[in-house]
């Protein structure tokens, strides 16, 4: 079996799939079991926890193929990936169950994956995110992260005595188990990318075509895997969670950092369609939970069928 061959790509992408699924277990037993040890609420945990060890393969993927390739991938993938978050990871995950949204989320985190789109739309309409347009997302990183230190400490500071006496003790095996389910979801993450982008990059597909699509779904699989998971389990705290607070990361952090290492151009065509699809399915998502503080099963089909409208738009 020769290096690149079809048949290698395809174990690769099998075997990106199996160490997902093994990740994602992993990580929301771990994550879970470590925020009833330190009283944390599951919704806090989706959205930071969870939510940046997701991020992880975006960060990778888009710092690599920023410094290596083009630009055209980092942004690609970001992109890709958030518009992916909503429609189809929230899309499957409500389809499996229903998806209450936790007031939290929807006051206080919500309105940063709002401000986080809007950002990016808003600097990148020149047609270039440069250094002082990464400087202004990492400013509002700082400032989300933050608000989520002193939510978590408000929460620390109104548990009870008697309450922290009924609380379990964190385990290293939790800890163990993040650290496992991360590593595993970033490697599978890895894997199922390179297998993807070789056969499409074979078969003459684009850089931003690749990272709007293939690397963006494959950085998506991480999200869509805990919130699968998560949703089975009836969590569902960590699916919504999870997602807000990952779109959060991928643009305050991930273009946030590219920015600063090296400018990304914004091609007109990005600006003309993926642009508007990023502040739709934003719009779109925030509608719905705004309006029953719930994501239903139609929710969650009409959301799958929007993302999956968008690929198909996107085909060559």
């Amino acid at each position: 079996m020769l290096p690149g061959s079809p048949l290698l790509e395809l174990l690769l992408i099998v075997g990106g799939v199996a160490l997902l699924y093994a990740g994602a277990e992993l990580l929301v037993t771990g994550a879970r079991d470590l925020a009833l040890a330190v009283g944390l609420k599951a919704s806090t945990v989706g959205v930071t926890v969870v939510a940046f060890a997701t991020t992880a393969p975006e960060l990778f993927v888009s710092l690599l193929g920023a410094v290596t390739v083009s630009t055209d991938i980092g942004l690609g993938a970001i992109v890709g990936s958030n518009i992916a978050n909503i429609g189809l990871v929230l899309g499957v995950s409500a389809l499996i169950r229903p998806l209450d949204v936790s007031d939290t989320v929807f006051r206080r985190d919500v309105p940063f994956m709002v401000l986080a789109a809007l950002l990016l739309v808003a600097l990148g309409w020149d047609g270039r995110i440069g250094l002082f347009d990464g400087s202004v997302l990492l400013a509002a990183l700082a400032a989300f992260t933050a608000a989520v230190l002193r939510r978590v400490q408000a929460n620390q500071s109104a548990i009870s005595d008697s309450e922290r006496d009924d609380m379990p003790d964190a385990e290293l095996r939790d800890a163990a188990a993040v650290v496992g389910g991360i590593t595993a979801l970033v490697l599978g993450s890895r894997w199922l990318i390179d297998g993807s982008e070789s056969l499409l990059a074979a078969a003459g597909f684009s850089d931003i075509f690749i990272g709007l699509t293939v690397l963006a779904l494959g950085t998506s699989l991480p999200e869509l895997a805990a919130s699968v998971v998560a949703a089975v389990r009836g969590q569902a705290e960590f699916s919504v969670g999870n997602v807000v607070g990952s779109n959060i990361y991928n643009i305050l952090a991930v273009i946030g950092t590219v920015a600063v290492v090296t400018p990304i151009g914004v091609a007109p065509g990005v600006r003309g369609f993926e642009f508007p699809a990023l502040l739709a399915f934003t719009a779109g998502i925030v509608a719905i939970m705004a309006y029953s503080e719930r994501i239903t099963r139609l929710d969650g089909a009409v959301l799958t069928v929007g993302y999956g409208v968008f690929v198909y738009l996107l085909l060559p």
